[in-house]
């Protein structure tokens, strides 16, 4: 890919080809690449999406490696796994990123991935729409919950993630890794 010295803008983004085993991410108008998944990582983001699909019934769309724009210019980023209102998805043109965060985001960790890097985009995420930032650590087997109101939560191996935001039963954590 070209070097930039500017900002890059999403319009210009979406010039650039598809290219080999990597995917660009647009952060703050930096080109980034990204390694794709192994299959852990894709094992556990189908679990993800069978046990919200479950939940998410005609009021929400699931699914996984869901690219969003939580700014207009920017930004343009991936979710590993994402649930967003039904009725977002309509007013959405097909051919065109969702704009701003889904309503829940969710990142399984990978080794490339840095505290700084999830961070920000939690952040993001958070002040753009989105009403569940999850963060799955697959070494630690847990899930860590984050909310617009700044609060945080750790869900363990033993315990059970609350679908607040879907209006369902929780979701074991367990589940998510086995």
């Amino acid at each position: 890919m070209p070097a930039t010295t500017e900002l890059m803008t999403v319009e210009e983004f979406r010039r650039l080809p598809e290219t080999g085993p990597f995917y660009y991410e647009l952060r703050h108008g930096e080109l980034v690449q990204v390694t794709r998944p192994k299959l852990k990582h894709t094992l556990i983001q189908s679990r993800l999406l069978d046990g919200l699909k479950q939940h998410t019934g005609s009021a929400f769309w699931a699914s996984i490696e869901v690219p969003f724009r939580p700014l207009p210019e920017h930004e343009l980023r991936t979710a590993d796994v994402a649930v967003v209102a039904a009725s977002r998805i309509e007013h959405t043109d097909s051919d065109d990123f969702l704009q701003g965060a889904p309503e829940l985001v969710v990142e399984v960790l990978s080794p490339s991935n840095t505290v700084e890097e999830i961070s920000d985009k939690e952040r993001l995420c958070l002040e753009n729409g989105c009403r569940e930032f999850w963060v799955v650590d697959p070494k630690l087997r847990q899930v860590k919950v984050a909310t617009p109101d700044g609060v945080t939560r750790t869900y363990k191996d033993h315990q059970e993630v609350p679908l607040t935001l879907l209006g369902a039963a929780p979701l074991p954590v367990a589940a998510i890794f086995d």
